[in-house]
């Protein structure tokens, strides 16, 4: 069976960049974490950015992979760690890099509605333009790239575990990661699934892969946390057949817990259900997106656009920075469940 889950980092964070800001949090009076109460930023937090460079920098270039909008000076990497200036050019230095790789269900990405009791060739490399408390794969998300390396030098980056120890990559182009994917149909798997880090951050690879799975007949699946702009999606709606996206939460306050933006997740999602198939999760994590009324409003919205779309309300357990809080309630998660069956016609729980 494929399965390699590896995860390099290494480097110092001394490139520059700016990125914009989200909306100020709505007040919350619900219980918290000590990590949460100590970081209260949103995301203006300084520790978790490259350091800014000043507006009128001309020699800084603008990458619009998503609404940070990173303003990268000359070999500089955008927070995700996964775009760098090269030459004047915002370059994807993860293009065809894996970390990880497996031959999963489909039902594990999650999606239930589509193909189930199929499986799908999982594919992850790294890099994420979220800063997530509760990442479950923070060893290949948030990474620091030696910025010697990478595509510049047209060596693999270099990066580095959380314990300081390298690890290896492997570069798989496009055309070998479908024909491998074929050599799997035998196994029961119907394509490609982009997942484990966040896919978007390195679109071009996941474009120019779906291409050629979609002329082989291969299905291509895209995990996400919707965080990317309409031109990235309008270079690669055409060739996805289904999306399981994030919704971190209802409230700005959520999505600055992530250093997200709600807004543009929202218009992800409404552009995504009118091209392909589409699956939501929530992730319930105690005291940033744990209420009922957040559920009620959420399913609602989630209705507007269709009340057959999937939802996914999915059991935190403690992880990453967040190993103080607690797993989710079980009998919280069943009532948000019923919560959001008065407004939708699939809702399912995970992680129970």
């Amino acid at each position: 069976m494929y399965e390699d889950t590896i995860s390099n980092r290494t480097g110092s964070r001394s490139q520059t960049c700016e990125w914009r800001t989200n909306k100020a949090a709505e007040p919350s009076s619900r219980a918290r974490s000590p990590w949460l109460q100590s970081n209260q930023r949103g995301i203006s937090n300084a520790q978790a950015a490259p350091a800014a460079v000043s507006a009128q920098d001309n020699w800084a270039d603008t990458c619009n992979v998503c609404s940070r909008h990173c303003r990268l000076a000359e070999g500089a990497a955008g927070l995700c760690q996964a775009r760098k200036n090269i030459s004047g050019t915002i370059t994807p230095i993860n293009y065809g890099i894996v970390s990880s790789l497996a031959l999963d269900p489909i039902e594990k990405k999650p999606l239930r509605d589509f193909f189930p009791g199929s499986r799908i060739l999982s594919v992850g490399s790294f890099g994420c333009n979220l800063l997530c408390p509760f990442c479950q794969n923070h060893d290949i998300s948030r990474v620091i790239v030696n910025p010697a390396q990478g595509a510049a030098s047209g060596a693999l980056p270099f990066l580095m575990e959380a314990s300081g120890e390298p690890a290896g990559t492997e570069y798989i182009p496009p055309e070998v990661l479908c024909q491998t994917a074929l050599g799997l149909i035998r196994r029961g798997n119907i394509g490609v699934a982009f997942t484990y880090n966040e896919p978007l951050v390195g679109y071009e690879y996941v474009r120019d892969t779906a291409k050629l799975c979609r002329e082989k007949g291969l299905k291509t699946v895209l995990v996400t946390n919707g965080s990317a702009t309409d031109a990235v999606l309008d270079e690669i709606l055409p060739w996805i057949d289904a999306m399981n996206i994030d919704l971190k939460g209802f409230t700005f306050e959520a999505y600055n817990a992530v250093q997200g933006d709600l807004e543009q997740t929202m218009h992800f999602i409404t552009r995504a259900v009118s091209a392909c198939h589409v699956e939501l999760t929530s992730l319930i994590v105690p005291g940033i997106n744990d209420s009922v009324p957040e559920m009620e409003r959420e399913a609602m919205w989630i209705a507007s656009l269709s009340p057959d779309i999937p939802l996914h309300i999915t059991r935190f357990f403690p992880k990453y920075k967040l190993t103080d809080l607690e797993p989710t309630d079980i009998s919280l998660l069943y009532l948000l469940k019923e919560t959001a069956e008065r407004y939708l016609s699939r809702v399912y729980l995970g992680n129970v």
